[in-house]
């Protein structure tokens, strides 16, 4: 019997313009690659491949870590599978493996939607639509969240672009981030509170990242006259991969990746947030999505 295979990532969808050129995946909604005049924005993954380490993945309905995978919400107990059995945490939400279904697919932009079923541990029933668009200013991501449940949901969003240091390496790069306040953790990357940026995770100017290992969550952003938040990789040669976040999201989560096994500090994961990790268990930014309500980020992607 004859199987026709298909690609662990799903149906391929590229867009785009000019010298823009992306790859969004059916699998995930996730953003497999995005280059400019053949140069990568972001460290790509092959169609044939899981995301290495998250590469690309839409963070819903939390990003980050929730510890233990439980919470309470309006008095109830609930329990997420934990996926990160080192840390004993629920890593990066419910929607990365999941098919999205494609809505349109134009030659500079596609859509894709997902109906998240209500589940045990988040017995919320979602749906979430998303579009990724090229254009000469770059690459534009906007994501809706509905709640078409009967009760009110916690929710929170993130997305885990790795910045590519181009023909570089990491440690050749510098590295900017528009936050003032950086945000401590225990053990297991759990935040236990915030602290001015000092040292080397003040990155508010370009800072060689030779020798500094992060995996850090950062706020108090700060924006530029657009109202834009962003965290750029300089290469050698002054090109930048930058991503940028307007203030539907006030949180950064950077990783340099030095422990994710394959591929280590090949890029930077730059991560746009609606809240900290663990925000299903602290509140601390989470939205309560009330039934019939919707909520919109936006962010995006540039070479420099």
């Amino acid at each position: 019997m004859n199987v026709n295979t298909i690609a662990a990532s799903g149906t391929q969808l590229t867009i785009r313009h000019r010298d823009h050129r992306a790859t969004v995946t059916a699998v995930g909604a996730t953003l497999r690659e995005y280059e400019v005049g053949g140069r990568p924005v972001i460290v790509p993954f092959a169609e044939d491949e899981l995301p290495p380490a998250s590469h690309g993945a839409v963070l819903a309905p939390w990003p980050n870590r929730l510890g233990d995978g439980r919470y309470t919400w309006d008095g109830h107990e609930l329990q997420v599978p934990v996926n990160e059995p080192a840390r004993a945490t629920a890593l990066h939400g419910l929607v990365s493996w999941h098919r999205w279904d494609v809505v349109e697919h134009a030659a500079d932009a596609v859509t894709l939607e997902l109906a998240l079923p209500p589940s045990p541990g988040y017995p919320f029933a979602l749906t979430l639509r998303v579009t990724y668009a090229v254009s000469d200013d770059g690459l534009r991501v906007s994501l809706t969240a509905t709640n078409l449940g009967a009760q009110d949901a916690p929710y929170g969003v993130g997305f885990h672009p790795w910045l590519s240091p181009g023909d570089a390496r990491v440690d050749d790069c510098t590295l900017r981030v528009d936050a003032r306040t950086h945000v401590t953790t225990d053990d297991r990357l759990l935040p236990t509170g915030t602290e001015p940026v000092a040292g080397d995770r003040d990155l508010r100017e370009p800072t060689p990242l030779v020798g500094i290992d992060l995996d850090d969550a950062w706020v108090d952003v700060t924006r530029d006259d657009a109202g834009l938040s962003w965290v750029r990789l300089a290469a050698p040669d002054g090109r930048t991969a930058a991503v940028w976040a307007d203030a539907s999201m006030d949180t950064w989560q950077v990783c340099t990746g030095d422990h994710v096994g394959r591929g280590a500090r090949t890029g930077v994961a730059a991560e746009p947030m609606s809240c900290l990790a663990d925000a299903f268990r602290t509140g601390d930014r989470l939205v309560r999505l009330a039934t019939g309500a919707s909520h919109e980020v936006r962010w995006g992607l540039t070479l420099l």
